[in-house]
């Protein structure tokens, strides 16, 4: 906590109190860390960073619901930066969204409907991200790439890389023409090959391993909006 003394006047002279940051990480499994034993997620990584006493002392409140789509992640977006009041209730300042993965699968079959169709996805996330800029400061965090040779996931659906990049692409522009800060997770691990993605995604070919989730979160980490919030108060 940081203590700035009030500018004097004739009658008093008392210590101004300023809070920490605080932030909701709101999505789905990624966000909510599932698959990572030993570290919980990145977003449970970037709360112990946060805590550490060097750090900004910033709070995170993780909000991943495991299977969410971006309309369910809409739906309760308002309820829950509004739930997260604290110190006289003061709401979050910052939300940090992950999303849109379970939008991307195939019903049944590789070639089958889609859980959500482009169409249905855009006006989702429109929803969403105009809730959360008319909150607070707004930030996003892509998906993944999954290992479709590891599907179908759950016996019936059927996660495909070509898909998970048209949607990411959606995402990716929506947030630019909102002035969201978006991290192409998606490009960064394609870009290191197969092979190191393998390492990084669990059984499922979904969710990332302990590896994988120490990798997301160094991306995470080192990405500039997070550094900003990061650095400890002078």
């Amino acid at each position: 906590m940081t203590v700035v003394l009030a500018p004097q006047n004739a009658t008093t002279h008392r210590p101004q109190v300023t809070q920490p940051l605080k932030a909701i990480a709101i999505g789905d499994s990624l966000v909510y860390g599932y698959g990572d034993l030993s570290g919980g997620g990145w977003a449970e990584r970037l709360r112990r960073l946060w805590m550490h006493p060097d750090s900004s002392g910033n709070v995170l409140y993780n909000l991943g619901v495991r299977g969410d789509k971006t309309a369910q992640v809409a739906a309760r977006f308002e309820a829950e930066f509004s739930s997260r009041g604290e110190l006289r209730n003061r709401v979050p300042d910052v939300a940090i969204i992950s999303v849109g993965t379970n939008d991307t699968p195939f019903l049944g079959r590789p070639d089958g409907k889609p859980m959500t169709p482009q169409n249905v996805f855009k006006h989702d996330l429109t929803l969403l991200l105009e809730n959360a800029t008319s909150c607070c400061r707004t930030i996003f965090i892509g998906m993944v790439p999954v290992v479709s040779e590891r599907m179908p996931f759950l016996d019936c659906l059927y996660y495909d890389r070509a898909a998970q990049h048209a949607y990411k692409e959606i995402t990716r522009e929506m947030c630019r023409i909102r002035g969201v800060p978006y991290l192409d997770i998606f490009e960064l691990w394609t870009a290191r090959g197969t092979a190191w993605i393998e390492r990084r995604i669990g059984p499922d070919g979904l969710h990332p391993n302990e590896l994988g989730y120490q990798s997301l979160f160094d991306d995470i980490a080192s990405w500039s909006p997070i550094v900003e919030l990061t650095a400890a108060p002078a």
